[in-house]
């Protein structure tokens, strides 16, 4: 296993929609492997493939740290079927080091996709875990928590980063 780096915003993979995984193989069981592995080195909640520089529709998810009853998730081609209720709360991105923001999700999901034998699963989340799922979709999307933020607080976002970066 190795840890991998974890592209930051602005980089042009981070804004692209991921494509759909069609052969679970060695080399998407090696991919996994590395990005759970980076997700806790870098004490992340989750991680979406194109965060690492891989654009698949692949995340991997694993709240336990900070919610009981929790382990590692790993969804092949993720998607959400259903959803009820909205909560407003922090939120942060490792490919956004040092920004939070308050958002509005879903509160309730049901995710439906693969795990990484192939077989179809399904996760019923709420809390952290429900948010976590939400952010690592929009990953697959091409949307980042600055997308979701009004036009001003973005544009004050990107130029502080983009200063700080410098």
């Amino acid at each position: 296993m190795a840890v991998l780096e974890i592209r930051k915003y602005p980089e042009e993979i981070l804004k692209k929609k991921a494509e759909a995984i069609t052969d679970i193989n060695e080399d998407l069981h090696r991919l996994i492997d590395d990005m759970v592995e980076t997700m806790y080195k870098a004490n992340g909640v989750g991680l979406a493939a194109p965060q690492v520089g891989v654009s698949k529709r692949l995340i991997v998810v694993d709240t336990s740290p900070r919610e009981a009853n929790q382990s590692l998730i790993v969804l092949i081609n993720p998607e959400i079927s259903d959803s009820e209720g909205e909560i407003l709360s922090e939120e942060g991105c490792l490919s956004l080091p040092g920004f939070i923001t308050r958002l509005k999700r879903k509160e309730k999901i049901l995710v439906k996709g693969l795990d990484r034998k192939g077989k179809k699963i399904e996760v019923q989340a709420t809390g952290l875990l429900a948010r976590a799922l939400q952010h690592e979709l929009d990953h697959l999307e091409g949307i980042l928590l600055v997308d979701r933020i009004s036009p001003l607080k973005r544009e004050l976002f990107r130029r502080k980063y983009l200063k700080a970066k410098k």
